[in-house]
């Protein structure tokens, strides 16, 4: 079996696909395990040719690994947590960054890369550019214009006022707009909603496969820098995406016409610094900027 740890979320599990698609070319007659949070696993099934899920709720926590693994890969981090984890299965060998001949860490490199990197350092290639996940079968309707005001850390997330002007101008242009959000997120989405006079009604209750069926058939998407904005890219829907505390050069989207990143920083922060306060370089785009990008990435031709 080749076990592979990707214990994050929505947003980190896009980036990793590249490299588990990698694995499965190179081991086609293996199992291929993810180890990573249940609640991924709709998600996890678009990816294609994971065998198993094994549920992950932290580093620290004891994981019931199904069979001792002949290749444990961190797609993770660079350890020594998620090393000390995957050496707990007892693996006969350790992919990782900076550990058991593995290469060295990059802290300015693109997620995306990174993992490639990793694998074609133990002679698997990997295609940066396959990030493209199935549709799911969810009953959504296409041609919607998706705002997705979360985000992890309130560093990342554009003041709600900005995103309702950007929201009730969409609306006013004839886009059918819906406000996404976690079950967490509802009330903030629930609150761009009704400053921007498109009330309740707009902010559907989705699970991760109704929202990526959205995504997949959206006209549009505006977020943040978060898991949506990888699903967009999955799907090559347009998108503009609002970067604050982390520079698009190590989380945005590929360079492709139809997809926007906007970020007036100079460095990227270490995590999801600078703490509870929106970042500044998400305070400094205007909303006017945000209706600009929109407009080129709507105008170009897309998922050819």
């Amino acid at each position: 079996m080749i076990l592979a740890l990707r214990a994050l979320g929505v947003g980190d599990l896009a980036t990793g696909v590249p490299a588990l698609r990698g694995l499965r070319r190179a081991f086609p007659d293996e199992p291929l395990a993810l180890a990573a949070p249940a609640w991924l696993t709709p998600l996890i099934d678009l990816i294609g040719g994971v065998t198993r899920v094994v549920p992950v709720n932290g580093l620290d926590q004891p994981v019931d690994w199904p069979v001792r693994p002949r290749i444990a890969v961190n797609l993770h981090g660079r350890g020594p947590e998620s090393h000390r984890l995957l050496r707990t299965a007892a693996p006969g060998e350790l992919w990782a960054f900076e550990a058991d001949g593995g290469p060295q860490w990059n802290d300015e490199e693109h997620e995306v890369a990174r993992w490639c990197r990793l694998l074609r350092h133990h002679g698997v290639p990997a295609d940066p550019s396959d990030l493209g996940l199935a549709t799911p079968e969810a009953e959504v309707p296409a041609g919607v214009t998706i705002i997705h005001p979360g985000a992890k850390s309130p560093s990342r997330r554009w003041p709600v006022g900005r995103y309702a002007a950007v929201a009730r101008h969409f609306a006013a242009d004839g886009h059918r707009v819906l406000v996404t959000g976690s079950a967490a997120e509802r009330g903030l989405a629930l609150r761009v909603a009704s400053l921007a006079g498109l009330g309740a009604a707009a902010v559907p209750a989705t699970g991760l496969a109704e929202l990526a069926a959205l995504v997949a058939r959206a006209r549009l998407v505006v977020s943040g820098d978060t898991g949506v904005a990888h699903l967009a890219s999955a799907y090559r829907t347009p998108s503009v995406t609002l970067f604050g505390p982390m520079s698009p050069a190590r989380w945005g989207p590929p360079q492709r016409p139809w997809h926007r990143p906007i970020w007036h920083g100079t460095r990227s922060e270490p995590g999801d610094a600078p703490g509870p306060e929106v970042h500044p370089a998400l305070l400094a785009i205007e909303v006017g900027e945000v209706l600009a990008a929109a407009d080129v990435v709507s105008g170009c031709s897309f998922r050819t």
